[in-house]
């Protein structure tokens, strides 16, 4: 039997958006013959979000929606997805079209080869990042290049939450703490200090082209960096608790990968 590849959306008030983010996620997945899902998590929308997914739904039984019973938040509405997929594997996307859903198929690549995390970069050679706000940027550079630094890792793009990860490590990184957007840095640091195997491939973003974004600049203080000093801890506090796989294939020759391992 086939694995299932299920892919989480946090959708607060994006009925702008997300008709076109579900039909070229459902149809680039079927015609890769991906066996899918996707999880739309409707976190507290006062439009017709949830009534745009029905429609959806409707020609896609593939796509399904659920409600975050959680406060509002950006995190909350992940833990949600986490809890109600039921593939072999997951992928974050959002829900405004900014994520390629070529990369999305380009994840599957990488977990097929038996990596436990696909990682990707908007900010290495192959990639392509189209419109992207230049304070944003710039803290975004700042950021990643803070975690790297004081992680010791070579990768920089942390704190982008598209990435995909195999459902052991989602088990594996429990209890999530982060209910806001430090759940992006909080996954993906908790997988590389727990020993998951990981690699990344460039990755595409496109700024919205409708609705409003929900990242709030003021995010990227206090919780990312609480975040940050608990994953060091337990890198410092937990040295040869986790055992590092060693049972990944290397990508077929020419694939736009690069091993990072740590």
């Amino acid at each position: 039997m086939s694995e299932l590849y299920s892919i989480v959306i946090p959708a607060h008030n994006e009925e702008a958006t997300v008709e076109a983010t579900l039909l070229d996620l459902a149809e680039t997945l079927a015609a890769e013959q991906i066996p899918f899902e996707i999880v739309v998590v409707d976190d507290h929308s006062t439009d017709r979000t949830s009534e745009v997914i029905a429609l959806v739904s409707a020609r896609w039984p593939q796509v399904r929606c659920v409600r975050n019973l959680r406060p509002g938040g950006f995190g909350n509405a992940i833990h949600t997805g986490l809890d109600n997929f039921s593939g072999d594997a997951v992928c974050i996307v959002m829900a405004d079209a900014s994520d390629d859903a070529r990369d999305v198929v380009g994840y599957w690549r990488l977990l097929q080869h038996g990596y436990d995390c696909a990682f990707g970069s908007r900010f290495m050679r192959g990639a392509r990042v189209v419109d992207y706000p230049w304070l944003k940027r710039a803290l975004n550079r700042g950021a990643n290049a803070f975690i790297a630094a004081v992680m010791g890792i070579r990768y920089n793009d942390v704190t982008n939450a598209f990435k995909a990860y195999r459902r052991e490590v989602i088990d594996g990184v429990r209890p999530i703490l982060s209910p806001h957007f430090n759940i992006t840095v909080e996954i993906p640091l908790k997988a590389i200090v727990r020993g998951y195997s990981w690699n990344v491939i460039p990755t595409n973003w496109y700024n919205r082209k409708g609705g409003v974004s929900k990242f709030k600049i003021k995010e990227m203080g206090s919780r990312y960096l609480f975040i940050v000093l608990y994953a060091l801890i337990e890198k410092w506090f937990s040295r040869g608790d986790y055992r590092r796989r060693a049972d990944v294939e290397e990508p077929a020759s020419g694939a736009p990968t690069r091993s990072v391992h740590v």
